[in-house]
């Protein structure tokens, strides 16, 4: 199967690009470089540097590639820049999928993979989430992403487009970017790698659910065969503090750093966890890396690169 990924020298994606080739696919690798890397592409996918922004230019890329399956993952991420420039956040996440769509629509591909959210995607409500509660996000993020939602159930009801949306809960593991304002795991590891004291955003009390990247790459996988359309959580259904993932970190660090806290971020969910029992019914997913054995490998990961 030929599938094209945007993102795909990115932190998540490009685990999803390894899993599709481990698994004899074609790949072909979409991404501008703003925040992915040459380092993290595989050397069997086909690399095509470009921005999903510039229509002209993505849409050729899919008018001649013809890939069967559009798994895309770039996006914009940081949930804090998309509440101080919202129009930033749309463009990318929602004016950067109409681009892809425009051109998938002509093809037309057999489906389409969505990278969405889940920790964003339910705002404040009494967690574990399921799939059937009301969307109601908190930040231009959230609603970006959601809105792309909406856009594949009007490409999939007008153009019989097939979808499917997972929805992430925090992914963290090897290649994540510490330098963004995502990924607290990165951030504490390689901050304490480097002998700097992270610091924690608010009181540390907020939770989050944390799934491992290789287990994010295996939902992406069975997507592929399964003939569902909508939206899955992939998550944990466990929640875990920040002050706990600080602890953990410094534990799996053999070193002794106290806890600084700064003030809180705005447009941050107080807590979130993900009930996967709709992608386990569908395509028989559930996460199989614990967080200590996550957060273990993670710290090898930043300790072998310091």
């Amino acid at each position: 199967m030929k599938i094209l990924v945007t993102g795909g020298a990115g932190f998540i994606a490009s685990h999803v690009v390894d899993a599709y080739i481990a698994a004899g696919h074609e790949v072909v690798v979409v991404d501008n470089l703003s925040t992915g890397s040459h380092n993290n592409l595989n050397p069997q996918a086909k690399f095509i540097e470009a921005d999903i922004t510039d229509k002209d230019t993505i849409q050729a890329i899919i008018r001649s590639e013809r890939p069967e399956v559009i798994n895309h993952h770039a996006a914009h991420i940081q949930v804090g820049y998309s509440v101080k420039n919202p129009q930033f956040d749309a463009t990318h996440n929602i004016i950067g999928l109409l681009n892809i769509m425009e051109a998938a629509k002509e093809i037309p591909v057999k489906k389409v993979l969505f990278a969405a959210t889940g920790g964003a995607m339910y705002g404040n409500k009494q967690t574990p989430f399921t799939e059937e509660m009301k969307a109601e996000p908190l930040s231009p993020y959230g609603i970006s992403k959601r809105a792309g939602e909406l856009y594949l159930n009007y490409y999939h009801e007008l153009y019989q487009i097939p979808y499917i949306s997972l929805r992430y809960s925090n992914v963290y593991g090897p290649r994540q970017n510490p330098h963004g304002e995502s990924g607290v795991i990165a951030i504490f590891s390689e901050m304490i790698a480097e002998g700097k004291s992270p610091k924690i955003n608010g009181d540390g009390t907020h939770t989050r659910d944390y799934v491992y990247v290789s287990d994010v790459a295996r939902a992406n996988l069975l997507a592929l065969e399964s003939d569902f359309v909508g939206e899955l959580n992939i998550g944990t259904k466990t929640e875990i503090s920040t002050n706990e993932v600080f602890r953990k970190v410094v534990t799996e660090m053999g070193v002794s750093i106290e806890e600084v806290h700064i003030e809180e971020r705005p447009g941050e969910q107080v807590t979130s966890s993900l009930d996967y029992a709709k992608a386990q019914a569908i395509l028989g997913w559930t996460p199989e890396v614990s967080f200590d054995e996550g957060v273990k490998k993670v710290v090898q990961w930043y300790q072998s690169r310091s």
